[in-house]
């Protein structure tokens, strides 16, 4: 249960939270915003659209079964599923009208359409039904209900049709309802051939061919009602890892089960008759709340195919080509070791190219003086390039150790499948601390030098992930600080173990003193500014929803401090309520992912890069890292690139303002000015083609 008011700081109670849940979906409203935009490329304005489709489902998957579930017990839905289905539901309608009305019409008009069965002309029409015969109706088994064959077993997120049917089958019964399941082997964008189009770039939904021939799947019966339908289930896999023997073998089971977990939103086309939606809803044990009538494909995420179909270059944004990074620019005969001992280094990505840190790691693998190599794999995704290092380290005699996350998020299989080709190549594989996720971000080198051993560490406030590292903006930061590196070492040390950390010399970690120091460092603000001396915070973050950060923000804030906080999604921090609060966040071509937070108390000043939001998850229930920039040059590179530029954007800004809604910074004259990675994109374009 929430505490009451009473139970709350006094400065909770001045200042109510904003509601998680709502703050996530009013990021998405943000994200779509950038479908609305006449400066943004068409393709690109469809993408933003299936990127909130595809946030919809994971915040359905994730943040609704404890509501679902309460309604079940009680057959009341309480206030929080109430107002969080009703602004699902504004979302959705609103994306939908973007869908039909100005994306179609603009394709439209580039002779670009996805046709329905009406629309499409006699060859058309015959094309879509050789289709059929030939690719889709052997892969579909329609499934009639009664007794012997109950409601089948729908997957998480999967698309299907249900059937109404009149007469009798073959042994004379009135069975009513079918089911017929959509195989996901299928695309589900197809592309007309030129014969057909007439000269445009046609399409077709999966869904419209079966549409257009349903009657054909059940012979001697006469279709009446249908609809298409998805439903998404609860996804969040959990294991007990106190009672379970092997953690990998219980997550290896429990993927399968994920695809069928508890119903917690039903999406139908909006013609479904009420008849079949009730049907559906009780099948699913779902209150009408929770079903989503949409004008259009349920599952718009698969329209990502047809961006990938259309070749139209034009409609993309242009190709951006990162630098090198400049800072691991060597002399030849010289290697990234010899430039690390000079001082510690910087890749800001995607500006500067995640190659620095592959190419850091290959140089590890292939110098004979490295005698172990130790990484952390919290989503590497599917691209091998550093697991491929890693095995080739190993190969050559290294010692490698890989701290293998297998509870990441949607991403368990693939570090499941890494872990077990890591360990097959002899790799030492540990899988962290039971009860926590290791979200750290660590790659350390070791390498004898002369009669010493000396370590080189990489640290991140993103991921091993190259794909992502193109698309998402992170620091990656290169060191051979021996007290940094030290620290690093007694960490893997710790994960592999689980032997006493001793005192960290540089580095603040969660769960032990990250949360702790974060909130000591926010009162050393605040009580500067009780003194009347400069008192300053600028907190850079994806998320900030830990209540004890929070209220100490809110108690500095109330102290004097000017605190600026750049939150890219869910921020339940009211600054609208507090005078020297404010909150805003940075919606762009790239996701804002890096953390980053400076403090200043009378002339004490420090910057700190992080792996971890300010989230109770992050601080309590996951090994997190923090190390302080100390580097003088390197800390206002930051400071300039990262807070300054976030602060000063003027056209892909947000601001928190009244009611706690935000609202788009428009600078003086209604005219937009430059987004702070359009402007970083540009500092960084001199080094383009930039070699090593």
């Amino acid at each position: 249960m929430p505490p009451s008011a009473s139970d709350l700081p006094a400065v909770l109670q001045k200042y109510p939270l904003q509601d998680r849940d709502l703050s996530i979906l009013a990021f998405n409203h943000r994200v779509m915003h950038w479908a609305e935009r006449p400066d943004v490329p068409l393709l690109e304005r469809l993408r933003y659209l299936c990127i909130v489709s595809s946030n919809l489902d994971e915040f359905f998957e994730v943040r609704a079964e404890s509501h679902i579930s309460a309604w079940r017990e009680t057959s009341r839905v309480d206030a929080g599923l109430r107002d969080m289905l009703d602004v699902a539901h504004a979302l959705v309608e609103r994306q939908y009208a973007i869908f039909n009305g100005s994306l179609m019409r603009a394709l439209g008009e580039k002779k670009v359409r996805i046709l329905s069965h009406l629309d499409r002309n006699e060859a058309q029409r015959r094309w879509v039904r050789d289709l059929f015969l030939r690719e889709v109706k052997p892969l579909l088994v329609p499934v009639a209900l009664d007794p012997a064959h109950p409601f089948p077993q729908v997957a998480n997120k999967s698309l299907n049709f249900i059937v109404q049917l009149k007469g009798k089958d073959a042994f004379g019964r009135s069975n009513e309802i079918a089911i017929v399941k959509v195989p996901r082997v299928l695309p589900r964008v197809l592309r007309m051939p030129e014969k057909v189009a007439g000269g445009e770039t046609l399409f077709v939904m999966l869904s419209s061919v079966i549409r257009a021939h349903l009657a054909e799947l059940f012979p001697g019966r006469e279709v009446g009602e249908f609809s298409h339908f998805r439903v998404t289930r609860h996804s969040d896999l959990w294991v007990d890892e106190e009672e379970v023997k092997n953690l990998r073998t219980a997550l290896q089971q429990g993927l399968h089960q994920r695809h069928y977990g508890e119903a917690v939103r039903l999406e139908v086309s909006s013609a479904c008759s009420d008849e079949l939606a009730q049907f559906l809803l009780r099948q699913f044990k779902l209150p009408p709340e929770a079903m989503f009538r949409v004008q259009g494909p349920v599952n718009l995420v698969r329209l990502q195919q047809l961006i990938q179909l259309v070749d139209a270059p034009e409609w993309l944004f242009p190709p951006y080509q990162p630098s090198y990074p400049a800072q691991l620019k060597v002399a030849a005969g010289e290697s990234v070791f010899d430039r690390l001992r000079s001082g510690d280094a910087l890749i800001h990505q995607p500006f500067e190219s995640f190659d620095g840190v592959i190419d850091f790691l290959r140089q590890a693998v292939h110098d004979p003086a490295v005698l172990a190599i130790k990484q952390t794999i919290y989503r590497t995704g599917n691209d091998s390039r550093m697991m491929d290092l890693l095995i080739e380290a190993q190969r050559r005699g290294k010692e490698v150790t890989a701290v293998v996350e297998l509870k990441a998020r949607f991403d368990e299989e693939a570090n499941i499948n890494w872990a077990e080709h890591l360990e097959r190549t002899g790799a030492q594989v540990v899988y962290g601390v039971v009860g926590l996720k290791t979200h750290a971000k660590m790659l350390l080198v070791t390498r004898r030098e002369g009669r010493n051993l000396r370590r080189y560490g990489h640290l991140s406030t993103g991921n091993y992930n190259p794909r992502t590292a193109s698309l998402y903006t992170d620091l990656s930061y290169l060191t051979a600080d021996a007290r940094l590196t030290a620290d690093m070492e007694q960490l893997f040390v710790h994960l592999a173990s689980h032997s006493r950390l001793p005192r960290m010399q540089r580095m603040l970690l969660a769960p032990f003193t990250l949360h702790k120091r974060m909130i000591g460092k926010i009162r050393q603000v605040g009580e500067a500014a009780r003194r009347g001396q400069p008192a300053r915070i600028v907190a850079k973050m994806n998320a900030l929803t830990d209540q004890a950060l929070i209220e100490a923000l809110l108690v500095a804030g109330d102290a004097g401090a000017q605190i600026d906080l750049i939150v890219r999604g869910a921020c339940m921090l009211p600054a609208h309520l507090t005078q020297n609060i404010r909150v805003r966040s940075i919606i762009g071509r790239f996701l804002e992912h890096s953390r980053v937070f400076y403090f200043l108390a009378d002339e004490k000043e420090e910057l700190w890069l992080s792996s971890a939001d300010w989230m109770n998850r992050n601080m309590l229930r996951r090994v997190e890292t923090a190390w302080p920039v100390t580097d003088p040059a390197l800390r206002q590179r930051i400071v300039d690139e990262c807070l300054v530029a976030c602060l000063h954007d003027a056209r892909d800004a947000w601001v928190m303002g009244e009611g706690g809604k935000y609202r788009l910074v428009v600078p003086e004259g209604g005219v937009p000015g430059h987004g702070s990675q359009d402007a970083l994109m540009a500092r960084y374009a001199a080094h383009r083609g930039s070699t090593k």
